[in-house]
Parts: structure tokens; sequence; C-alpha cells
């Protein structure tokens, strides 16, 4: 026991002495959650969008004055009857048109129903559905509320739609949650990875073959300071979470704790079983880093839905650790549920961790034989 506690502070105090190391473990995964946090956002806000108004009533101008001042919408350009759409679309200034008919509001008011159009550039589909379905539900809500309120139409159905959970619809809800399992998974197995492959280049694995260190020890030993730090650093990933960008904690925050400490073990299970095949830092680094970084993006529900995915890529996706972390973090989160609803992907987590635990020993076995 001496022996290991002597070996675990030798750890800790190469660690500290290596700058360079400090940088990745803390100032990294801070600077990539604020910009990825910043960076990958589906929220529309202050998207230009140009105007076509044939009628010049009361009532468009009222629902222009809606759009404009939703703040999602802000007018990049005026159009008149004659202007070619499509040539303001080329030009690039705006991404959506709304074109109001002639005679709108009389037509409203007479007939119960008026033509507007929106025109979307869906060179980029995503943000033109996006778009076209804000437009087209501020456009409704109007005509609902102010134009239709005292008409009883007949065999007329109400639909009401309650978001629960993200009420606001704001993405930073769904990619606060990824982007931690994301970078607790990517610093903790590359910080791991490359540990013992610095061992063998450094040419001090034969001192620590020669040492009464047992494997598990040496494991335990390269283990546990990432351990330690790797925590210190999901918290202050969850504290920024909550007080910069508003994510809630309606769950139990100590459950929040204990699944986290969970991930960040198997992560860097998952980095020392990386290190003891590969032959060298440069392919540990490689392995840890991009061959887990696509994996985790693509194949963990972070921004692609698993469901929409073909049957072997949904298969490929129960071996990513980080799928069962997401859907642990968002459950305890944002629907403040227990451990009762996590249970499955919380087992899920340990046995992977017992699996890359039980390689690494095994593969470091070999070594000292």
């Amino acid at each position: 026991m001496k022996q290991f506690i002597g070996f675990l502070r030798k750890e800790f105090l190469h660690i500290f002495r290596d700058p360079r190391t400090m940088i990745i473990i803390f100032g990294l995964p801070i600077v990539q959650l604020l910009l990825f946090g910043k960076v990958i956002n589906t929220d529309i806000q202050d998207s230009k969008i140009a105007i076509l108004d044939q009628s010049h009533d009361n009532t468009t101008r009222e629902i222009t004055s809606k759009l404009l001042s939703s703040g999602y919408f802000v007018l990049g350009e005026e159009l008149f009857p004659g202007d070619d759409v499509e040539d303001v679309f080329r030009k690039g200034k705006v991404k959506m048109v709304v074109a109001f008919g002639s005679n709108f509001e009389h037509k409203l008011e007479r007939e119960g129903k008026a033509d507007v159009q929106l025109i979307a550039d869906a060179s980029d589909p995503n943000i033109a559905r996006i778009l076209t379905s804000y437009a087209s539900g501020i456009i409704n809500d109007y005509v609902k509320k102010e134009k239709l309120q005292n008409i009883q139409l007949p065999n007329q159905i109400n639909t009401e739609v309650r978001m629960l959970y993200n009420e606001g619809l704001k993405s930073v809800y769904m990619f606060v949650p990824g982007i931690m399992a994301m970078i607790l998974m990517l610093i903790s197995a590359m910080m791991t990875s490359i540990s013992i492959s610095r061992e063998k280049e450094l040419g001090t694995m034969e001192v620590l073959l020669a040492s009464p260190l047992k494997p598990i020890q040496i494991v335990l030993g390269k283990v546990t300071p990432y351990l330690l730090l790797s925590f210190i650093n999901a918290m202050t990933i969850i504290l920024i979470g909550v007080f910069f960008f508003g994510v809630p904690i309606k769950g139990s925050f100590i459950l929040l704790v204990a699944e986290s400490f969970l991930f960040i073990l198997m992560a860097l299970s998952l980095g020392i079983l990386i290190s003891t095949v590969a032959p060298n830092q440069m392919v540990a680094m490689f392995i840890s880093a991009l061959a887990l970084m696509l994996p985790t993006i693509l194949l963990s529900g972070f921004i692609f839905p698993i469901e929409n995915m073909p049957l072997p890529l949904r298969i490929i996706s129960h071996a990513m650790p980080p799928r069962w972390f997401i859907v642990i973090i968002k459950n305890i989160m944002l629907k403040g549920t227990g451990i009762m609803f996590v249970w499955k992907e919380t087992l899920i987590l340990m046995f992977m961790t017992f699996v890359f635990i039980a390689l690494s020993i095994k593969n470091f076995k070999i070594r000292l034989e």
C-alpha cells in the first residue's frame, strides 16, 4: 500500500509539473463548451427577411410588425410588385420572403381567408424549415386571436400544443448534455491514453515492470489522478451549463454527480485500454482524439436522432458510451427523473467500465510476461 501511495503521489506531481496537461484538462474543456454552446445553435434570431406587401392595409402592417418584433426576424429588404424574388435570394441578403396577396384584409374579413406566401431559401433545408414554421406560427396566431376570435366556424378543431421539459424550445438544452458527454469522453480518454505510452517512449516502463507494484495498482495509479481532476472538470462544466447557458437541474444533483463520476471512470478506463495497446503517444492520441470524436458526435444521438439511422448504425450505436450518458443527463437535468428511470443506462456504463479495466489489466499482464 505504501508503494502504491508513493506511485500515486508521483503521478499527481507529474501532472501538475506539466502546464500543457493542465491546459488540456481544465482550459480546453471550458473553451470547447463555450464555443460549442454558442456556435451549435438551431435557434432562430434576427434572421433577415424581405416583405412583399401587395395590400398595404392595417392587417398586413400589423402582421409585419408582429414578425419583426418577435425577435426572430429583422427586415432585410422591402419588395414591390414586379421585383424578382429569386434575384433577392441570389444576393444572399435574406433567407425568406413574406408575400401578402392583394386585398388581404378585405378577403380575410369577408371570406375568412386570405393569401400569404412564405418563400424560403432552401439551400439550407433545416433553416428554411424552421423559418417558415416560426413565421407560420406567428401569422396564424395573430389571425386567430385578432381577426377570427368572434367568428364561429363550423366543425372547428382547436389544437393546443404544450412543450414539456423545454417550453422555450431552446437548442442549448439539447446541446449542452451532448457537449458535456463529448468533452468528458475525449479529454478523459486522451489524457489516460498517453500515460502508459509516455512511459514506454521515455524508457521508464522498465522501472514500472521491475517495481513491486501489481498491474492493477499501476492501472489504478494511472487512472486515479485523472479521475479526480476530470471530476473537478465535470463539476465546472455543469456549473457553466447551469449559470451561463441556463440549463436547469430538475433532478437530484447528487445522482447527477454520481453518474458523471461513473462516466468519467469509464472514459478513463477506455483511455488506459488504448494506452496499453498503442505503441506510442502519437498513435494513442490519434485513436483517442480522432477515432472517438466522430462516433461520439455521429452515433450517440448528440446531433442526429438514433431512430433515423440505418439499422447497422443503430446497432453500432449501442457500443457508444456517450449515447447512454446523454440519456442519463437529459433525464436528470431536464425531466427530473431518478435512478429508477436510468438504471438500465447506468448498468451499461458500469459493465463497460468493468470490461475496459479488465482488458487493460490483461494486456498489461501480457507485457509483464
